[in-house]
């Protein structure tokens, strides 16, 4: 009868063993795949995701955001029209609350953005103002939104699309009014109250050699030799399928790299004109794959930032009527050929 026992008691504890139970040490269950992120950490880059407060109320979305990356941009909270919604009155909840976030899940935060010509309060654009009174308006802007967020950005994107597609300066109320000089000056704002923080400019259509990505490499040539705080060049890589690929972007990372500033593409997203068929989302994943493999064969490219990861939030079809399908989720939070190209670039 003891004998009996033993070999019951064996028997249960080899079951418990095997299930995991009760043994203090965990189920021999299959381990969960990498995630972009991890895939990214071994290549020493980040794998991020833009997103936006509206969207925080969907829990398997933020499931996903929390799980799969290690960056975070919030896409408007922390836009001048959100953060200072009135002359000298701040509101930083929408920020906080993605910083709260990032925080929980260990994630970095891009800010994004300080200084920009769109989604600007009314009482910024209503009205006409002297070069020292916008000056003070744009200083006090900066330090107060960089100091809130002192220690807790890991980059900002401090002026964001300067220029015009032909490489002159974009007629912004700051440019009109300041002149080029205000693009130095805020970065000297923002590093004054936050040292520790990367800075960046930031822009749409740099991607391939050209005009607009020139221009940029003339200013981030004069600002590093006049002294001024500039760290980072950011690519947002929106890019079409009907436009083609920027089949220079390698080399473009590269020649920023060499002026001691590190790159990151930002804003990635890549849409289509709809329907979307399998041959377009093919040569999407492929596009994704390209951009991936660019950024890690260039040392100081340092991360990727999808511009939201999954097309049920995406801005495309909003803003390009007839066009979509941008990102590696699809709308129902489905991976996309696109997804498996991320995974296999980064392994």
């Amino acid at each position: 009868m003891r004998k009996n026992r033993l070999r019951l008691v064996g028997t249960l504890a080899a079951f418990l063993v095997a299930a995991g139970i009760g043994t203090g040490s965990p189920a021999q269950a299959r381990p969960e795949p990498p995630t972009l992120a991890d895939l990214a950490q071994r290549h020493g880059r980040y794998f991020g995701s833009a997103t936006d407060n509206p969207e925080l109320v969907d829990e398997p979305y933020k499931a996903l955001l929390g799980s799969e990356f290690d960056q975070i941009t919030p896409g408007n909270g922390m836009k001048w029209y959100a953060t200072e919604p009135q002359q000298g009155v701040f509101d930083f909840s929408e920020g906080d609350e993605i910083v709260n976030l990032a925080r929980a899940h260990h994630q970095k935060v891009r800010g994004h953005t300080l200084v920009w010509h769109s989604q600007l309060p009314g009482w910024l654009t209503d009205r006409e103002w002297t070069a020292p009174e916008l000056r003070a308006v744009l200083k006090k802007h900066i330090q107060t939104e960089v100091r809130h967020y002192r220690g807790q950005i890991y980059a900002w994107d401090v002026v964001n699309e300067a220029f015009n597609e032909d490489g002159t300066y974009r007629e912004t109320v700051f440019y009109k009014t300041l002149g080029p000089g205000y693009i130095a000056d805020a970065l000297r704002w923002a590093h004054q109250a936050d040292p520790r923080a990367k800075l960046y400019l930031n822009d749409y259509n740099v991607e391939a050699i050209g005009p607009k990505s020139d221009a940029y490499y003339r200013l981030a040539k004069e600002l590093k030799a006049q002294g001024v705080p500039l760290h980072g060049f950011g690519l947002q890589a929106h890019l079409a399928l009907q436009y083609g690929y920027p089949t220079t972007l390698e080399d473009n990372l590269r020649r920023f790299s060499r002026l001691g500033l590190d790159t990151a593409l930002t804003e990635v997203d890549v849409r289509m004109l709809l329907p979307a068929t399998d041959e377009k989302l093919a040569q999407q994943a492929d596009w994704y794959r390209d951009m991936t493999e660019a950024c890690l064969a260039v040392r100081r490219c340092v991360g990727i930032t999808v511009w939201d990861y999954t097309d049920r939030y995406s801005w495309i079809p909003a803003f390009f009527p007839g066009e979509g399908a941008a990102l590696p989720w699809d709308e129902q939070l489905r991976p996309k050929p696109a997804y498996f190209a991320l995974r296999e670039a980064l392994k």
